[in-house]
């Protein structure tokens, strides 16, 4: 009996990725059909262990264009869509996911994202002045939760001195003292 292997798959407008995470694989035996069949077998381990998965993918592709590359670590799939559409989800199965079957973050892009710029870039903030919001933070201390270094080159006597130089350049003001 075989396995499933993990699979983690992303998609652009015009593409598909699917990763199949299979360490050490050999054996290594792929088909991609027009209609969107997509066959995977190999062995792997030191047991030979036999896994294989087949999926039924979303929409047709073009198989001629498409792509594979196996590594030591996983076998990588580009797999060229035969329209240019989001699909919804990767196989035709509705319902739940297989659980070895899970989305690729790394490459995953949302499809409003697709053109290099992050969703929101474009936005048009006109006039507002964001440093008049009072959000905090501004150009304060940004160190503020580390003690601060005193600077060991100014000495009790010189601070002294300096203060009792500025007392006799100040003319003396009337002192009122208050008592409670």
């Amino acid at each position: 009996m075989s396995r499933h292997p993990s699979i983690k798959w992303a998609q652009r407008s015009d593409k598909v990725f699917i990763t199949v995470e299979l360490p050490d694989a050999k054996n290594v035996k792929q088909k991609l059909e027009p209609e969107g069949k997509f066959s995977f077998s190999a062995t792997a381990g030191a047991d030979n262990v036999p896994y294989e998965v087949v999926l039924d993918l979303f929409d047709k592709i073009d198989v001629d264009e498409s792509k594979s590359s196996i590594t030591s670590r996983n076998i990588c799939y580009l797999v060229k869509k035969a329209e240019d559409n989001w699909w919804s989800r990767l196989i035709k199965q509705e319902g739940k996911s297989p659980t070895f079957l899970k989305a690729d973050w790394d490459k995953w892009v949302d499809e409003d994202e697709q053109d290099g710029e992050p969703a929101g870039a474009d936005m048009d903030m006109g006039d507002i002045d964001f440093s008049q919001l009072n959000m905090g933070g501004g150009l304060g201390d940004f160190d503020a939760d580390e003690p601060e270094e005193e600077d060991e080159s100014d000495s009790e006597e010189e601070i002294e001195h300096e203060h009792s130089e500025s007392q006799a350049a100040t003319p003396a003001s009337p002192q009122v003292e208050i008592k409670a």
